[in-house]
Protein backbone atom coordinates (compact mmCIF):
# COMPACT_ATOMS: atom_id res chain seq x y z
CA UNK A 1 0.00 0.00 0.00
CA UNK A 2 3.10 1.99 1.35
CA UNK A 3 4.34 1.60 -2.79
CA UNK A 4 1.34 2.30 -4.06
CA UNK A 5 0.51 5.44 -2.62
CA UNK A 6 4.39 6.59 -3.83
CA UNK A 7 3.65 5.65 -7.12
CA UNK A 8 0.08 7.51 -6.87
CA UNK A 9 1.72 11.10 -6.06
CA UNK A 10 4.73 10.14 -8.59
CA UNK A 11 1.92 10.28 -11.42
CA UNK A 12 -0.01 13.13 -9.84
CA UNK A 13 3.22 15.06 -9.94
CA UNK A 14 3.60 14.83 -13.38
CA UNK A 15 0.22 15.70 -14.04
CA UNK A 16 0.76 18.41 -12.20
CA UNK A 17 3.72 19.57 -14.09
CA UNK A 18 2.04 18.84 -17.50
CA UNK A 19 -1.14 21.20 -16.37
CA UNK A 20 1.31 23.92 -15.11
CA UNK A 21 2.82 24.06 -18.67
CA UNK A 22 -0.37 23.77 -20.91
CA UNK A 23 -2.50 25.72 -18.51
CA UNK A 24 -1.17 28.99 -20.33
CA UNK A 25 -2.08 27.54 -23.38
CA UNK A 26 -5.84 26.53 -23.38
CA UNK A 27 -6.78 27.28 -19.72
CA UNK A 28 -7.61 25.64 -16.58
CA UNK A 29 -10.92 24.04 -17.16
CA UNK A 30 -10.36 22.72 -20.57
CA UNK A 31 -7.39 20.85 -18.59
CA UNK A 32 -9.19 19.37 -15.89
CA UNK A 33 -12.04 18.61 -18.51
CA UNK A 34 -9.15 16.16 -20.49
CA UNK A 35 -8.79 14.84 -17.35
CA UNK A 36 -11.61 13.69 -16.28
CA UNK A 37 -13.19 13.15 -19.36
CA UNK A 38 -10.37 10.99 -20.83
CA UNK A 39 -10.11 9.06 -17.90
CA UNK A 40 -14.25 8.08 -18.53
CA UNK A 41 -13.19 6.75 -22.31
CA UNK A 42 -10.13 4.80 -20.41
CA UNK A 43 -12.37 3.24 -18.17
CA UNK A 44 -15.25 2.12 -19.99
CA UNK A 45 -12.44 1.11 -23.17
CA UNK A 46 -10.77 -0.93 -20.33
CA UNK A 47 -13.63 -2.73 -18.20
CA UNK A 48 -16.56 -3.09 -21.16
CA UNK A 49 -16.95 -6.50 -20.55
CA UNK A 50 -18.16 -6.28 -17.30
CA UNK A 51 -19.55 -2.69 -16.64
CA UNK A 52 -22.77 -3.07 -15.87
CA UNK A 53 -21.48 -5.04 -12.72
CA UNK A 54 -18.93 -2.18 -12.28
CA UNK A 55 -21.71 0.31 -12.33
CA UNK A 56 -23.19 -1.17 -9.16
CA UNK A 57 -22.81 0.28 -5.84
CA UNK A 58 -23.71 -0.04 -2.84
CA UNK A 59 -22.50 3.41 -1.69
CA UNK A 60 -23.72 5.19 -4.66
CA UNK A 61 -24.25 8.64 -2.35
CA UNK A 62 -20.94 8.89 -1.02
CA UNK A 63 -19.18 7.62 -4.48
CA UNK A 64 -20.68 10.64 -6.18
CA UNK A 65 -20.24 13.12 -3.11
CA UNK A 66 -16.14 11.72 -3.54
CA UNK A 67 -16.66 11.84 -6.97
CA UNK A 68 -17.28 15.98 -6.29
CA UNK A 69 -14.59 16.22 -4.14
CA UNK A 70 -12.07 14.99 -5.80
CA UNK A 71 -13.32 17.29 -8.98
CA UNK A 72 -13.36 20.41 -6.72
CA UNK A 73 -10.05 19.83 -5.38
CA UNK A 74 -8.45 19.25 -9.25
CA UNK A 75 -10.62 22.56 -10.17
CA UNK A 76 -8.61 24.17 -6.91
CA UNK A 77 -5.09 22.66 -7.51
CA UNK A 78 -5.14 23.93 -11.05
CA UNK A 79 -6.54 27.42 -10.70
CA UNK A 80 -3.38 27.87 -8.05
CA UNK A 81 -0.60 26.69 -10.21
CA UNK A 82 -1.72 28.81 -12.68
CA UNK A 83 -1.29 31.55 -10.04
CA UNK A 84 1.59 30.57 -8.01
CA UNK A 85 4.64 28.40 -8.70
CA UNK A 86 3.77 24.45 -8.88
CA UNK A 87 6.60 24.56 -5.96
CA UNK A 88 4.70 26.97 -3.82
CA UNK A 89 1.15 25.10 -4.21
CA UNK A 90 2.48 21.75 -3.91
CA UNK A 91 4.23 23.04 -0.71
CA UNK A 92 0.63 24.35 0.58
CA UNK A 93 -0.94 21.17 -0.90
CA UNK A 94 1.09 18.85 1.32
CA UNK A 95 -0.75 20.38 4.13
CA UNK A 96 -3.81 17.35 3.25
CA UNK A 97 -1.66 14.84 5.13
CA UNK A 98 -2.61 16.68 8.10
CA UNK A 99 -5.99 16.73 7.69
CA UNK A 100 -5.90 13.01 6.18
CA UNK A 101 -4.69 11.76 9.65
CA UNK A 102 -7.14 14.10 11.78
CA UNK A 103 -9.84 13.17 10.07
CA UNK A 104 -9.24 9.25 9.97
CA UNK A 105 -9.16 9.53 13.92
CA UNK A 106 -12.17 11.68 14.20
CA UNK A 107 -14.39 10.02 11.39
CA UNK A 108 -12.73 6.18 10.95
CA UNK A 109 -11.87 5.72 14.28
CA UNK A 110 -8.11 4.98 13.16
CA UNK A 111 -5.43 5.13 15.81
CA UNK A 112 -3.92 8.33 16.47
CA UNK A 113 -0.84 8.04 18.65
CA UNK A 114 1.72 10.46 19.92
CA UNK A 115 4.46 10.31 17.31
CA UNK A 116 1.47 11.10 14.68
CA UNK A 117 0.46 13.98 16.62
CA UNK A 118 4.23 15.25 17.00
CA UNK A 119 4.32 14.66 12.95
CA UNK A 120 1.26 16.58 12.42
CA UNK A 121 2.52 19.82 14.86
CA UNK A 122 5.94 20.10 12.89
CA UNK A 123 4.16 19.98 9.17
CA UNK A 124 2.04 22.35 10.07
CA UNK A 125 4.59 24.61 11.62
CA UNK A 126 6.49 23.85 7.98
CA UNK A 127 3.50 24.63 5.82
CA UNK A 128 2.58 28.07 7.94
CA UNK A 129 6.69 28.78 7.16
CA UNK A 130 5.81 28.22 3.18
CA UNK A 131 1.80 30.09 3.53
CA UNK A 132 3.59 32.61 5.34
CA UNK A 133 0.04 34.03 6.76
CA UNK A 134 -0.41 37.91 7.26
CA UNK A 135 2.91 39.12 6.12
CA UNK A 136 3.44 40.66 2.44
CA UNK A 137 4.32 37.59 0.99
CA UNK A 138 0.76 35.99 1.13
CA UNK A 139 -1.23 36.00 -1.64
CA UNK A 140 -4.61 35.09 -2.01
CA UNK A 141 -3.77 32.40 -4.74
CA UNK A 142 -2.36 30.27 -1.76
CA UNK A 143 -6.10 29.83 -0.52
CA UNK A 144 -6.38 27.81 -4.07
CA UNK A 145 -4.28 24.87 -3.46
CA UNK A 146 -5.26 25.19 0.53
CA UNK A 147 -9.08 24.31 -0.69
CA UNK A 148 -7.24 21.79 -2.57
CA UNK A 149 -6.28 20.11 0.22
CA UNK A 150 -9.33 20.03 1.94
CA UNK A 151 -10.93 18.85 -0.60
CA UNK A 152 -8.82 16.08 -1.26
CA UNK A 153 -8.44 14.93 2.04
CA UNK A 154 -11.95 14.55 2.21
CA UNK A 155 -12.33 12.54 -0.83
CA UNK A 156 -9.37 10.40 0.27
CA UNK A 157 -11.18 9.57 3.72
CA UNK A 158 -14.66 8.69 1.62
CA UNK A 159 -12.35 6.16 -0.48
CA UNK A 160 -11.17 4.73 2.50
CA UNK A 161 -14.55 3.96 3.90
CA UNK A 162 -15.68 2.69 0.52
CA UNK A 163 -12.49 0.71 -0.46
CA UNK A 164 -13.97 -1.92 1.99
CA UNK A 165 -16.31 -3.08 -0.40
CA UNK A 166 -16.33 -1.47 -3.57
CA UNK A 167 -14.12 -2.99 -6.84
CA UNK A 168 -11.47 -0.45 -7.50
CA UNK A 169 -12.70 0.18 -11.14
CA UNK A 170 -16.49 1.07 -9.76
CA UNK A 171 -14.96 4.04 -7.65
CA UNK A 172 -12.59 4.94 -10.87
CA UNK A 173 -15.85 4.70 -12.96
CA UNK A 174 -18.13 6.87 -10.78
CA UNK A 175 -15.13 9.65 -10.44
CA UNK A 176 -14.52 9.93 -14.30
CA UNK A 177 -18.40 9.73 -14.91
CA UNK A 178 -19.53 12.76 -12.40
CA UNK A 179 -16.36 14.94 -13.58
CA UNK A 180 -16.64 14.43 -17.10
CA UNK A 181 -20.64 15.29 -17.29
CA UNK A 182 -19.95 18.55 -15.37
CA UNK A 183 -17.36 19.57 -16.98
CA UNK A 184 -18.73 18.96 -20.13
CA UNK A 185 -21.35 21.12 -19.68
CA UNK A 186 -18.99 24.16 -18.73
CA UNK A 187 -16.08 23.56 -21.13
CA UNK A 188 -17.60 24.51 -24.25
CA UNK A 189 -17.70 28.37 -22.57
CA UNK A 190 -13.95 28.72 -21.86
CA UNK A 191 -12.57 26.11 -25.26
CA UNK A 192 -9.42 27.35 -26.55
CA UNK A 193 -8.72 24.88 -29.71
CA UNK A 194 -5.63 23.16 -28.97
CA UNK A 195 -2.64 22.45 -31.39
CA UNK A 196 -0.56 19.41 -31.89
CA UNK A 197 1.43 19.87 -28.94
CA UNK A 198 -1.60 20.55 -26.47
CA UNK A 199 -3.52 17.63 -27.45
CA UNK A 200 -0.46 15.19 -26.78
CA UNK A 201 -0.12 17.32 -23.06
CA UNK A 202 -3.85 16.51 -22.25
CA UNK A 203 -3.48 13.01 -23.27
CA UNK A 204 -0.50 12.93 -20.95
CA UNK A 205 -2.75 13.97 -17.88
CA UNK A 206 -5.71 11.80 -19.11
CA UNK A 207 -3.09 8.88 -18.89
CA UNK A 208 -1.17 9.50 -15.69
CA UNK A 209 -4.46 11.10 -14.07
CA UNK A 210 -6.20 8.03 -14.67
CA UNK A 211 -2.87 5.91 -13.50
CA UNK A 212 -2.32 8.28 -10.30
CA UNK A 213 -6.31 7.11 -9.21
CA UNK A 214 -6.13 3.89 -9.60
CA UNK A 215 -2.87 3.19 -7.40
CA UNK A 216 -4.20 5.70 -4.97
CA UNK A 217 -7.64 3.83 -4.69
CA UNK A 218 -6.53 0.33 -4.40
CA UNK A 219 -3.82 2.03 -1.88
CA UNK A 220 -6.68 2.88 0.20
CA UNK A 221 -8.06 -0.47 0.09
CA UNK A 222 -5.40 -2.13 1.76
CA UNK A 223 -4.27 0.32 4.46
CA UNK A 224 -5.31 3.11 6.70
CA UNK A 225 -5.63 6.17 5.40
CA UNK A 226 -3.69 7.88 8.40
CA UNK A 227 -1.12 5.40 7.89
CA UNK A 228 -0.60 6.35 4.27
CA UNK A 229 -1.25 9.96 4.80
CA UNK A 230 2.62 10.96 5.22
CA UNK A 231 3.69 9.28 2.34
CA UNK A 232 2.57 11.93 0.20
Amino acid sequence: AMALTVGAIFCFSIMDATVKAVSPEIGTLPAIWARYAGQMVLVIIIVSPRLSSVMKSEYLGLQILRSILLMAATFFFFSGIARITLAEASAVMNLNPIFITLGAALFLGERLGQRRLIAIGIALVGAMIVIRPGTGAFTPAALYPLAAAMCFAAYTLITRKVGHDEDVWTSLFYTGLVGSVVLSIAVPFAWVQPGPKEWLQMALICGIGTCGQLLLIRALSLAQAGLLAPFN
